[in-house]
């Protein structure tokens, strides 16, 4: 099977971490797959949705901090290369599932720009992806991947909206922002969630009007109080019975994926 990268985007409530979920879930049940899942999302969203709790001290950030730290001190060995140490650093942040494993970034702290650590972190996590056969990128709110090229290696890109102008207006967004840093993507699929019926046809409206042959409308995901549940009190969206509508129709749709 052709190695793929999967990443999941748009506004912030939309319901995108909970999309990536059903869509490893999906993946789990295939059983046919090597899956990497990373949480490129500072509010770290991933394990809440998968019943996996994940400390600060777990995440890639904290390995970055320490690294920060010790370039600052100037006590890093002078015959190891940085991009070596930083190398070793993502793989020791990889959590290891019984089904896939989880890189979670976190959120960096303190102030400055570290472009060198974020540079060599971008040509890591490609050469991570590597390893699997399906990596699951959870992406921030904001538009800051894009613009800094940090989806380059992405294959299929999902973009999710609620029914809100403000989701249409942030999935147009990323979709200008892709051309405007030269991102090509094999497919770019649109995943409609929570829209009512007479709703719609006006994003499959949206959608045709964007007239490029790889921006397709993936469907729609039906609001689920099941759903609703399960993210409200922190339950694991991958024990969702197999008989719920929401992840019948996920299974639907991702089938086009993979």
């Amino acid at each position: 099977m052709k190695k793929r990268v999967v990443a999941f985007a748009g506004k912030g409530g939309v319901g995108k971490t909970t999309s990536l979920a059903l869509f490893l879930k999906y993946l789990i049940e295939k059983d046919s797959s090597e899956i990497l899942v990373i949480d490129s999302d500072p509010d770290a969203n991933v394990g809440d949705v998968i019943g996996k709790e994940i400390s600060f001290n777990q995440t890639l950030a904290s390995k970055m901090t320490e690294l920060k730290e010790k370039i600052q001190n100037r006590s890093l060995p002078l015959d190891m290369p940085k991009n070596q140490i930083i190398e070793g650093d993502v793989f020791r942040s990889l959590i290891e599932m019984d089904k896939f494993d989880i890189l979670e970034m976190g959120r960096q702290e303190g102030s400055g720009c570290y472009c060198f650590i974020n540079s060599v972190l971008k040509n890591v996590i490609d050469t991570l992806s590597e390893n699997y056969d399906i990596t699951l990128l959870d992406s921030p709110a904001g538009l800051e991947h894009f613009s800094r090229k940090t989806g380059r290696n992405v294959t299929d890109l999902i973009i999710v909206t609620d029914p809100s102008k403000m989701g249409i207006h942030t999935m147009k967004r990323i979709i200008e922002l892709t051309k405007e840093v030269s991102l090509e993507f094999e497919n770019i699929w649109i995943i409609g969630n929570r829209f009512p019926d007479s709703l719609k046809e006006a994003l499959e409206k949206e959608v045709e009007e964007i007239s490029e042959s790889n921006i397709k409308l993936l469907g729609f995901l039906p609001d689920d109080k099941t759903i609703s549940e399960y993210n409200f009190l922190g339950k694991n969206l991958l024990e969702l019975e197999q008989d719920e509508k929401v992840y019948q129709k996920a299974k639907e749709i991702f089938r086009t994926i993979i």
